[in-house]
């Protein structure tokens, strides 16, 4: 499904977060966060990838990508299927190990981390929402949430607490017990957007996180995970073919046959 292009963004939106503010409300005396800042300085990568390698087989998924990540920046990557879009953001987030090249968050390499390092750098310093949300069907929405603090060794209360806040915040208050087949398409995706945000990441990666919605839900869904990322101060790299959603963001990238061909 396509989605609507973002309407001319507000002079003011979120409030600074964990837990942002209502989205779509004002928060009195709250500082406001606008829309992205107008390119001027280069800013400092919080991501960064140089040369990136991946082949499967004879299929070379990644030949040869670099990609910088400023802090509170959001990418699109753009491509058709089988370009190698999903290939880069899965090494980008440490899931796939590149063949060559080297991928760094706030200039420390991922590729040096053992393999359980790299699980903890994806649990402590990642949030990941997926195109159909890959929620806990047995669980209610505000276990889901605070699944990745609960993981992190924080208490099931303090995780629980924090979780019902995200989810009131993202306009979700009253659905706390609700499990994922209580919920439409559209607030799952935003219970899948509060469990990527809960624990402060420096990154956020959604994979096509509209891509089993309606138009008019896809559009919410992005103005939501734009928002939210935005207000919590983390960095957002979106893999979508819908020219639409990738407008919500505030820079793109197009890769095909796996080479990053426009920026």
């Amino acid at each position: 499904m396509t989605v609507p292009p973002p309407p001319p963004p507000p002079a003011a939106s979120l409030a600074p977060a964990p837990p942002p503010a209502l989205v779509g409300h004002a928060t009195p005396g709250a500082a406001p966060v606008g829309p992205p800042a107008s390119p001027g300085a280069p800013r400092a990568a919080r991501l960064s990838a140089r040369g990136l390698v991946k082949t499967f087989g004879t299929t070379t998924a990644l030949a040869g990508v670099d990609v910088d990540l400023a802090a509170g920046e959001s990418l699109a990557v753009m491509g058709p299927s089988g370009s190698g879009k999903s290939t880069l953001l899965h090494c980008l987030a440490g899931i796939l190990p590149p063949d060559h090249g080297e991928v760094t968050l706030e200039g420390r390499a991922v590729g040096a981390l053992s393999d359980r390092e790299r699980s903890l750098l994806r649990r402590a310093h990642y949030g990941f929402v997926f195109q159909f949300g890959q929620l806990l069907p047995e669980l209610p929405a505000e276990e889901n949430v605070a699944l990745p603090p609960m993981l992190l060794g924080a208490p099931r209360a303090r995780a629980l607490a924090d979780a019902r806040q995200w989810l009131v915040a993202l306009g979700l208050g009253g659905m706390e017990r609700r499990r994922p087949g209580e919920l439409s398409g559209g607030q799952a995706q935003r219970v899948a957007v509060a469990r990527a945000l809960i624990t402060g990441p420096d990154v956020v990666f959604a994979d096509e996180p509209t891509g089993a919605l309606d138009q008019a839900t896809g559009a919410d869904v992005m103005r939501v995970l734009t928002e939210a990322t935005r207000a919590a101060g983390a960095s957002l790299v979106v893999v979508t073919h819908d020219e639409n959603v990738a407008r919500w963001c505030s820079r793109r990238i197009e890769v095909r046959d796996g080479r990053v061909v426009a920026s």
